[in-house]
């Protein structure tokens, strides 16, 4: 394990005997970010649509489904069934609510973990803080790092446990929401409406629809001319390549294979790829950084004597870690922890505000600088070719680019079967023809493309324009936000929108265990609902002050992170190289937000939202 990152106020870089020279840093850094721009920043990429729509389709659901519409009313109603949905479902129900239906794409729970089952998957989190409700369940993951397949049945496993599979839709995109005032004597509710012709009348909607549920494709010209497979990593196909998520490839032996793209998912795929594949081409724009990941099975001494409320303990542990907090012991100790104050770049925290601006940012840049030398290092140290090994090395800072982590992947370029082509000068693969890819003056011939390509990260349906939805008079809230700005309390209710929740990372805080940030969501949104229902209030709506005021809070705490990702290599992290100009993040961070809306729950804040009479 790496030792953790310095605290800055015991860094005093004035003083520090360095062996770097941190302004060649600067300007290498700098160098490689001005290589990889593009003019056409996050236009580079195409949606699942039209003439790809293919790419969409779901590999795992049964094809000829097909049911009557739904016209009936349920007490709740959630949009997605990942982990969000499924907590949703779980703490309302154990606030009393009976009637709570999922709706879900999929033919099944799970989200994220229910699409993306390629070769390799696994979290990058530790189990024992990252899959929720284990002491519910009474569950210990089979590994500090679990595999796709754990982490799916897990999620099913939720929703038996809490009954979420008796009014469950799946295969099924809701395509509308509309508030109905009831004004002809009915109840004041919504009106959900799905690709199934359905019309679902629910007095709550929660809207959990994921931060990684859109995928997306490189608009390479001609990439639609390929006579080869092609498929994206988060539809694997197996009937092609054989095999399954453990690997085992035997349908690639005699081909050709080219993996578009070097995140965190081509991490846990190119080891796999490289074993079973002919012959391996990894198109590389920007190398990721490849951390130790130390996999291992959980001793089963230690779970044998974990006491209750153990997992709560080390969630609580895990995210006050990793946000900065002094803590005396570090339980979950790897890699995410003993970087933790690296990441206040990405994800904000109140944690080191008592020490001097100008002295805790430089104090970040060098203890950053000395961690990035230490992966470089690593590269040049695992990989055997060193024209390889320059490439592979990751020239910018350490929340540039979402950090990776593995024993296997570094390893696979010593491979004779595998070839790294570097697209940098380029920005990108250039074109693909009938049968190569092409980059510069060299066509690499292929049988099959993988696009590891990712997700539109953080554009949920709502925020995309793909789920409408229409509150108090008709208005649109996306075009509401659209004119006046994102308006809403604490990020999950917005006036003129009665009794619609949004989970997400909007105007609240996150951390890089979101599903515990989704589950501190969860149990708010289940109290709330939990008031209305005991005094009998039938409308959730914030207030216009408490609105304005969390509005303003937003802006005031708001962190300013635009020179930080403007200087960063292109990337979803920095909108590709056009980095936002303010953050819509609560900047005091997710312990202190946490803390907020329990105080705000026991402080009387109810009064905010459950108000009689609401929008009349």
């Amino acid at each position: 394990m790496a030792a953790p990152t310095p605290e800055p106020q015991d860094l005093d870089p004035h003083v520090m005997d360095l062996d770097f020279d941190p302004d060649a840093l600067r300007a290498k850094y700098r160098a490689e970010r001005d290589r990889r721009i593009r003019p056409d920043g996050s236009g580079q990429y195409r949606h699942l649509a039209g003439e790809f729509g293919a790419y969409d389709e779901d590999p795992y659901a049964d094809p000829d489904f097909t049911r009557e519409p739904l016209r009936d009313r349920v007490e709740a109603l959630v949009v997605g069934g990942g982990f969000g949905g499924l907590l949703a479902g779980a703490r309302l129900r154990q606030a009393g609510v009976q009637e709570i239906r999922i709706v879900e794409k999929g033919g099944d729970f799970g989200g994220t973990w229910y699409w993306n089952r390629y070769p390799g998957i696994h979290c990058d989190i530790e189990s024992y803080v990252y899959l929720p409700l284990l002491e519910e369940l009474g569950y210990v993951p089979a590994w500090k790092y679990s595999p796709g397949e754990e982490i799916r049945q897990h999620a099913r496993a939720v929703a038996r446990r809490f009954g979420l599979y008796e009014q469950a839709c799946f295969q099924t995109q809701v395509t509308e929401l509309r508030w109905d005032e009831g004004e002809d004597g009915g109840e004041s509710e919504w009106v959900v409406g799905t690709d199934r012709g359905d019309e679902i009348r629910a007095r709550y909607v929660v809207v959990s629809s994921g931060t990684l549920s859109q995928a997306k494709l490189p608009g390479i010209p001609g990439i639609e001319t390929f006579r080869g497979h092609t498929f994206h990593t988060s539809r694997w196909d197996y009937d092609y390549t054989g095999g399954d998520a453990s690997g085992r490839l035997t349908g690639l032996a005699d081909k050709r294979v080219a993996l578009i793209g070097t995140g965190a998912t081509a991490i846990q795929v190119v080891p796999h790829l490289g074993q079973d594949a002919r012959q391996l081409y990894v198109f590389q724009r920007t190398p990721s950084s490849v951390d130790v990941r130390g996999n291992r099975p959980t001793d089963p001494e230690w779970a044998a004597a974990l006491q209750p409320g153990w997992q709560r303990q080390r969630m609580e542990n895990f995210l006050k870690v990793v946000t900065g907090s002094r803590e005396e012991a570090d339980l979950v100790n790897d890699a995410w922890t003993s970087t933790a104050r690296l990441q206040e770049k990405l994800i904000p925290t109140n944690a080191y505000a008592d020490v001097p601006a100008e002295r805790r940012e430089l104090a970040y840049e060098i203890a950053d600088f000395q961690k990035m030398n230490e992966l470089r290092a690593r590269v040049e140290g695992i990989v055997e070719d060193p024209e390889t090994a320059e490439k592979l090395k990751p020239w910018y800072r350490y929340m540039c680019k979402r950090p990776t982590f593995s024993d296997h992947y570094l390893q696979t370029f010593n491979r004779s079967n595998v070839t790294l082509v570097d697209t940098a000068d380029t920005h990108g693969v250039e074109r693909i023809t009938e049968n190569a890819v092409v980059v510069g003056d060299t066509a690499y011939e292929v049988d099959c493309i993988v696009f590891a390509t990712g997700f539109d990260v953080g554009r949920s349906g709502v925020l995309s324009g793909k789920l409408p939805v229409y509150g108090r008079g008709g208005a649109g809230l996306l075009e509401t936000w659209m004119t006046q700005g994102p308006r809403t309390l604490h990020g999950f209710t917005t006036r003129g929108f009665p009794n619609l929740f949004l989970l997400g990372s909007m105007q609240n805080a996150a951390s890089v265990n979101y599903v515990h940030i989704l589950d501190e969501q969860a149990t708010h949104v289940a109290e709330i609902v939990a008031q209305a229902r005991k005094r009998q209030v039938r409308c959730v709506e914030p207030t216009a002050e408490a609105q304005a005021a969390w509005v303003a809070t937003i802006r005031q705490k708001a962190a300013d992170l635009h020179k930080f990702q403007a200087e960063c290599t292109p990337g979803y992290y920095n909108n590709e190289g056009r980095p936002r100009e303010r953050s819509e993040a609560y900047g005091d961070g997710s312990v202190a937000f946490h803390e907020l809306l329990r105080r705000w729950r026991a402080d009387g804040g109810m009064r905010e939202v459950l108000v009689e009479g609401s929008g009349t």
